[in-house]
């Protein structure tokens, strides 16, 4: 496929309303930087078909270790935006590739003959980020003893070394690795790396036959940082390397702060040397937020963005509350409820009510779509309104039926992915296009009725919150 053809599918995918680049910066969020920047952003959209999308990557090894590992959530972020998709498949685009090495061979040649790519690649990635500082680190009992350790370290190089921090996912273990990377860096040389990211420069050492310099590079740094060390699991190659350069880099003093998402012993397919090492330092966990922290989080993030958007309207204590008893996974839900109710302000000009955050933020609170069925909002409705579901789905149109019979329509589409087709079948077998005549009169009744927009609320409430209760 030539790069006209290409560019001329890309245009026709956004032609209609699908952006790759939205789906680009959706996965830079959730799966991180570091991903997206060593794996996820050489995936080129190269065209879409009736049911899936064909995109290109520029070598076997990538796409192997991205379908391995990000296939799914890969898919279901391009659902976000285009649900008919429910397949992807990858192809090997040679040219990309050739672009790709281009590129690099090309930077190092401005800079010493001396300078290996190793360095230059990496450079693209040794990013300390500013903003994520000791400063601005939330504490509470959670994680109060990993803070500590992470600032008695920045203060004295090799007091604990290692130091081995864990915890789940989202609970602050980059940050404070990113905090002590920008002590440090003031009076020492720094690497802060992901073990993913360690893991591709092996792999790319190897291919070019250039090891020596992979091995002069990573263990010529005063500070190494790695990030997400799980991620080794089972590469009896890169652990035989990774063994080495952890025993030079003690040896020679320098102090070497790894994260993961579990403690020492319990890695699996990891050398048992290599646990016993990360045993020998420090080892300290984060655990999930309690209450007290996440109401501290949520506070300090929300007079943040209301620090961003003077202009904006204030989220009011009580949505602050619930926000701060519902979402206990982790830090980084937190501070993404958050950002959505914030956003949710700013598009519509309102904080949203209690309801609507429910709403925003059902997948957060662990409302399976699943669970919210067409029949269980067909019963609810028809409570609501005390009439039958035979009633509702009969022909007749009463008054007093078609108004239940829209709402339910209505409720269906927005809480569920359902199609037009298949939300017709379900009442009655009725053509799409009554379907569509059904939403859009709630809608427009909505704009002008207050207690229909109340009624609405409710409904969501009980469909959401009480299903248990209401289903038969």
């Amino acid at each position: 496929m030539n790069k006209s053809t290409n560019t001329k599918n890309i245009n026709n995918f956004k032609s209609e309303n699908f952006d790759w680049k939205l789906v680009q910066a959706e996965m830079k969020n959730k799966l991180g930087l570091d991903v997206y920047e060593s794996w996820l952003k050489k995936i080129i959209f190269v065209d879409e078909f009736n049911n899936y999308l064909l995109l290109s990557v520029p070598t076997r090894f990538i796409r192997d270790w991205i379908t391995s590992r990000y296939l799914d959530q890969i898919l279901q972020i391009i659902r976000l935006y285009k649900k008919d998709i429910i397949r992807i498949e990858f192809k090997i685009d040679d040219q990309h590739k050739n672009r790709n090495e281009e590129q690099i061979i090309e930077e190092p040649n401005n800079r010493s003959e001396n300078v290996s790519f190793i360095e230059d690649s990496y450079l693209q990635y040794n990013r300390i980020d500013p903003n994520k500082r000791f400063d601005n680190f939330i504490t509470g009992t959670s994680n109060k003893l990993a803070y500590e350790a992470s600032l008695k370290v920045s203060e004295n190089i090799s007091h604990y070394n290692p130091l081995y921090i864990y915890g789940g996912v989202g609970m602050g273990k980059t940050h404070l690795l990113n905090s002590i990377g920008i002590e440090l860096k003031k009076n020492n040389k720094v690497m802060f790396i992901s073990a993913e990211r360690f893991m591709y420069q092996f792999v790319k050492s190897i291919k070019a036959n250039d090891m020596v310099k992979f091995k002069e590079y990573f263990r010529n740094t005063d500070i190494l940082l790695i990030d997400d060390i799980q991620f080794i699991s089972g590469k009896e190659a890169m652990q035989e390397e990774f063994f080495h350069t952890f025993n030079a880099l003690l040896d020679k003093g320098s102090q070497i702060i790894v994260s993961a998402d579990r403690a020492p012993n319990k890695l699996s397919r990891i050398q048992d040397r290599i646990k016993s090492r990360f045993s020998g330092g420090l080892v300290v966990d984060i655990q999930k937020p309690d209450l007290e922290l996440r109401k501290k989080i949520v506070e300090k993030k929300t007079e943040e963005l209301n620090s961003l958007y003077v202009d904006q309207l204030q989220v009011s204590k009580e949505i602050q509350d619930f926000i701060s008893n519902e979402i206990t996974a982790s830090v980084r839900e937190l501070v993404g409820a958050i950002n959505r109710v914030v956003s949710f302000s700013r598009i519509y000009n309102k904080v949203p009510n209690l309801s609507e955050t429910k709403v925003v933020l059902k997948d957060l609170l662990n409302l399976a779509e699943n669970k919210v069925t067409i029949d269980l909002i067909q019963t609810i409705v028809c409570k609501f309104f005390k009439i039958s579901k035979n009633e509702m789905l009969s022909s007749r149109r009463s008054r007093y039926l078609v108004r239940p019979r829209q709402t339910a329509i209505y409720l269906t589409k927005i809480l569920t992915s359902k199609s037009l087709p298949e939300i017709g079948r379900e009442f009655s077998n009725r053509d799409h296009t009554t379907i569509i005549h059904s939403v859009k009169t709630i809608e427009k009744i909505k704009e002008k009725d207050s207690e229909m927009v109340d009624n609405i609320n409710k409904l969501k409430n009980q469909i959401l919150y009480n299903n248990k209760e209401n289903e038969i």
